[in-house]
């Protein structure tokens, strides 16, 4: 039995994604999974309506975002791997009383690779009471280039992910003031998929989601090196090392879910995100989106 899955990117924090190939979690549920290289963002969802692909590895902004502009969309998410947000803020000095609010009077970037990031910074920023269009807001560059402002001392702060957050923090160039996933859930990253697949062809997803509990289940009874030991071919030209202390960072703050339902809570959180921003035109509705069936069916035979 054989599933076409595309890859969305190569980031550390799809470590589990990796770790089902690695520790054979789909050919113990006698799955052949290819993982393929997204096209691209909208190009990956049009594939899997056109039945190109199976399945694909998404933020379900895209799938929330989808439904916005399409009313009656395929699209629905059927397993949740990524619950929390990765993103962290790095500045260039010790400011162990950070608040975000600081930010206000600070020159600093935001991720310009993806955009659920700064959109789940935005909604925090204006709980906080601060207007967003008002900060001194650097949106355009890579967050490699960002670490690099940050050693020149260009930037006062910056959001960034793993590696990066470690990379800054072992060679002292920026410190640790404040990690997104302290928030609680919010949905990051799930298997997304379409309706007519889930109900036409339900077996080969049904697989797909009892390797990926396996996997979870992995990895949340390994060591940050035994994970790196197992995908570090994923990511031949990072450092084991760093790649270790990165998985480790992750493991410390829960992005990764025990177990693939998707919650409302963490659903309805980013989209609180998506609409406060304008990302959104309104409020689309969890269960348009989302599918526990598959993910419910699997807990249930793992208990």
């Amino acid at each position: 039995m054989r599933l076409r899955l595309l890859e969305n990117h190569r980031f550390v924090l799809y470590a589990p994604f990796y770790a089902a190939h690695a520790i054979g979690a789909y050919f113990a549920e006698g799955l052949a999974v290819d993982l393929l290289p997204s096209p691209g963002i909208g190009l990956a969802e049009q594939a899997l309506l056109d039945g190109t692909v199976d399945v694909l590895w998404a933020g379900p902004m895209r799938v929330m975002k989808h439904h916005d502009d399409n009313p009656g969309s395929a699209l629905v998410c059927i397993a949740e791997i990524v619950c929390r947000d990765p993103f962290s803020i790095v500045g260039q000095r010790p400011n162990p009383d950070f608040r975000l609010a600081d930010l206000a009077s600070m020159r600093f970037a935001t991720v310009s690779e993806v955009p659920t990031p700064w959109l789940c910074l935005q909604a925090d920023l204006r709980q906080a009471g601060i207007d967003v269009k008002r900060l001194d807001r650097i949106s355009d560059c890579s967050m490699a280039d960002n670490v690099s402002a940050l050693r020149e001392k260009r930037l006062d702060a910056a959001q960034l992910f793993e590696p990066f957050v470690e990379e800054a923090l072992a060679s002292r160039i920026g410190h640790l003031w404040d990690a997104a996933s302290a928030r609680g859930r919010t949905t990051y990253t799930a298997f997304v998929t379409t309706r007519d697949r889930l109900v036409r062809d339900p077996e080969p997803l049904l697989r797909l989601v009892r390797a990926i509990h396996r996997t979870q289940q992995w990895i949340h009874a390994q060591s940050a090196p035994e994970i790196a030991a197992a995908i570090t071919s994923f990511f031949p030209t990072l450092d084991r090392h760093l790649l270790a202390r990165a998985l480790a960072r992750y493991q410390a703050q829960r992005v990764w879910g025990a177990d693939p339902v998707l919650p409302e809570d963490g659903f309805n959180r980013l989209r609180e995100s998506l609409v406060s921003s304008g990302f959104l035109r309104q409020p689309v509705g969890y269960e348009a989106c989302v599918d526990n069936s598959i993910a419910c069916r699997v807990i249930a035979r793992s208990e």
